[in-house]
């Protein structure tokens, strides 16, 4: 049954595309991915990656970017060509570019201008509230660590090196928790409206979920769709501000079907000259900003 809503019918229509992804012959995604290709030579093919769809396989997944990687490349060379290669991951929910490399040599080539960090890596994301200060750096370790609630779970969170002591308000030095990774993570707002804010990040380190926790747990503003970096001890769907929910045209009870609003809008990558890739927002992203009436800044 097609809810008569229009948001609802949005929100259904983004749940369907996510399991569509899933349950499609791997060759038709393959072909999804050769039209979302946004530019290729001989070393890369960067490609525009959808919504709802995993880079890696895992349980309960059939269809993820890693496994069409043989197909894609024979759509896009020849039926001799060798599989594209990853050079670095995108979550499931997160849209935007992503670089694949046509040898072993070029990905290795560009693991390691990742891992060195010197790929400049922009994204954008609509999180609830505003970050205070409106521009900033979150430098912050991250660990993972299990959640004991009535349904154990794993999540990243921030480990850090400093505290508050709770006598005199001095920041004193904590012991540093060995399997904390460093996180740094450059921020600033563009836009600020119905209880909420589109903000620019450039992520320093590459570290797992850290964009949603450095915004989440270090700015209070967690990412809006991001559903399981809202809470820490309970997997629940993230709550709204009235507000936002009013111009959403949202009921609370049917926020557990909003999408995660981080888009990796634009690389730069060092490989002889720089390439510099731009990726337009989803169409999801750009009608949610239309609604809670944040202006796209004009690039």
């Amino acid at each position: 049954q097609i809810p008569k809503d229009p948001t609802q019918r949005w929100l259904r229509e983004l749940a369907a595309m996510s399991q569509q992804l899933q349950q499609v012959h791997p060759n038709v995604l393959a072909k999804i991915l050769k039209q979302r290709t946004l530019f290729q030579n001989e070393e890369i093919v960067v490609i525009d990656k959808p919504y709802g769809l995993p880079v890696h396989g895992g349980p309960g997944i059939k269809n993820c970017i890693a496994d069409v990687l043989p197909i894609l490349a024979k759509m896009l060379e020849n039926m001799k060509a060798e599989p594209l290669h990853l050079c670095h991951r995108l979550d499931k929910e997160t849209t935007g570019v992503m670089v694949l490399a046509r040898s072993k040599e070029a990905a290795e080539k560009i693991r390691l201008l990742f891992k060195t960090r010197q790929v400049e890596k922009i994204y954008w994301a609509i999180v609830l509230g505003d970050p205070d200060p409106v521009e900033g750096v979150v430098e912050i370790p991250i660990v993972e660590k299990e959640v004991q609630s009535h349904q154990s779970h794993y999540k990243m969170t921030l480990a850090p090196n400093y505290r508050l002591c709770p006598e005199d308000g001095q920041v004193v030095k904590i012991r540093r928790n060995r399997n904390a990774e460093r996180a740094v993570t450059r921020y600033r707002r563009l836009a600020g409206a119905s209880a909420c804010s589109l903000l620019e990040l450039q992520p320093i380190t590459g570290v797992k979920h850290q964009i949603r926790v450095h915004l989440a747990y270090g700015l209070g503003c967690p990412i809006l769709g991001d559903h399981k970096y809202s809470h820490w001890s309970k997997l629940a769907p993230q709550k709204l501000p009235a507000l936002t929910l009013r111009r959403l045209k949202l009921e609370q009870s049917k926020a557990r079907h909003l999408p995660l609003h981080l888009h990796a809008h634009r690389l730069c990558l060092p490989l002889g000259q720089p390439l510099d890739f731009v990726c337009k927002l989803p169409l999801f992203f750009q009608k949610t900003l239309r609604k809670l009436e944040l202006d796209i800044p004009k690039d």
